[in-house]
């Protein structure tokens, strides 16, 4: 990864028509910060070079953000439908999970590989006569319409999907398919 040098920084400050203050006031930084690092006075810390870049790209419209990448609207079940009918659900357009919702707050994510788990448990007899609510993870990683591809990124390094809620609502779901997608 290469780092900017501050002569990198000063030209694209000033390719963005950006005043050092301008830059200082969206990279929530001081004035005189910006003016010592184009300067090459200082080092700035590897956080505050990555605020600084932040707010250039922002200045761009470069930065991705939740709204940019989720598929919306989106399909979801609610925790009382049965594995079998959410099954047909997801095979029908070719999802391999959906959120799962009650009265749009988001309570979980349901997919193939939780199906099969739990149709391979000794005890399960039929498990497309279960509520989804018995099957689905309840672990969910959730982000703002505003959140940006970074905080994403490390939630897809943990979760398969990301809900994407405002304002209590589930508006939307990410995988690393729309990320692909959206990159490719």
């Amino acid at each position: 990864m290469d780092l900017p040098t501050p002569a990198d920084l000063r030209e694209r400050r000033n390719e963005l028509g950006l005043t050092q203050s301008d830059l200082a006031d969206r990279a929530d930084v001081s004035q005189p910060l910006i003016a010592r690092i184009e300067g090459g006075d200082v080092d700035p810390r590897l956080s505050t070079l990555r605020r600084i870049v932040n707010a250039l790209q922002e200045a761009e419209g470069a930065i991705l953000r939740a709204e940019d990448l989720m598929t919306s609207p989106i399909v979801s079940v609610r925790p009382d439908d049965s594995v079998h009918e959410t099954q047909e659900l997801m095979d029908e357009p070719g999802f391999s999970q959906v959120p799962v919702v009650r009265d749009g707050t988001p309570l979980g994510l349901i997919s193939h590989s939780d199906i099969r788990q739990r149709s391979d448990d000794s005890e399960a007899d039929n498990v497309g006569d279960y509520p989804v609510d018995e099957v689905k993870r309840e672990s969910i990683a959730t982000v703002e319409p505003d959140a940006t591809i970074d905080e994403i990124n490390d939630y897809l390094n943990h979760n398969d999907a990301v809900l994407v809620v405002e304002d209590g609502e589930t508006v939307g779901i990410i995988t690393e398919a729309d990320i692909a997608a959206h990159l490719s």
